[in-house]
């Protein structure tokens, strides 16, 4: 099933049924501050994300809900997650700082579903014209996923870097490259 067939919450479709089972579906949900520990292992055992502090995880799912969004197993288990924001000087361009699938969940189109449910709220509540993302270089799995969700959404897929390895406070860290996606139509 493809991302698009989503969002119970957000829309009036079928929950994500995932390829491994029939019987079990998995639903797209805002983050209550009780989900940030597990976001936090989520992002952990990434081992792709840049690992902020568990207290971060708690606020993010107190002050940020609006814009961010969980994917939750049929027990309500958040199984991923992706974090955002409304840029200030930019409203209507929601930056994805964060998204992250569980080992068990991966393959199953959840990171899609996630960005195209979290993107078709925030346009309802709040009007969207853009979607931002930074990618490390070599991070093939996340420029696919932004490069699809491009596609689907008939917008217009930009990089350049917005942060230099010489920006960083710790030596090692790659580039950040910014995506821009848009402008969309909701």
């Amino acid at each position: 099933m493809t991302a698009h067939a989503e969002l119970t919450r957000y829309r009036k479709t079928p929950p994500i049924t995932p390829t491994t089972s029939t019987t079990s579906t998995t639903y797209i949900d805002r983050p209550r501050p009780g989900d940030g520990p597990l976001l936090w292992r989520l992002a952990r055992d990434s081992r792709t994300l840049d690992l902020n502090s568990a207290y971060s995880y708690l606020l993010w799912c107190r002050d940020f809900a609006d814009t961010s969004a969980v994917a939750r197993d049929p027990s309500g288990r958040a199984i991923g997650f992706v974090s955002g924001y409304l840029r200030p000087d930019s409203p209507g361009t929601l930056l994805v700082w964060q998204i992250a699938v569980d080992q068990s969940a991966r393959g199953l189109g959840i990171a899609g579903a996630l960005l195209d449910g979290l993107s078709a709220r925030v346009a309802a509540e709040h009007g969207l014209s853009s979607l931002e993302t930074t990618i490390s270089p070599g991070n093939s799995a996340s420029e696919r996923l932004f490069a699809s969700y491009a596609a689907r959404h008939g917008a217009t897929l930009t990089r350049e870097v917005l942060f230099t390895a010489d920006e960083f406070p710790v030596g090692g860290h790659e580039p950040e490259v910014l995506h821009r996606i848009g402008p969309l139509h909701f």
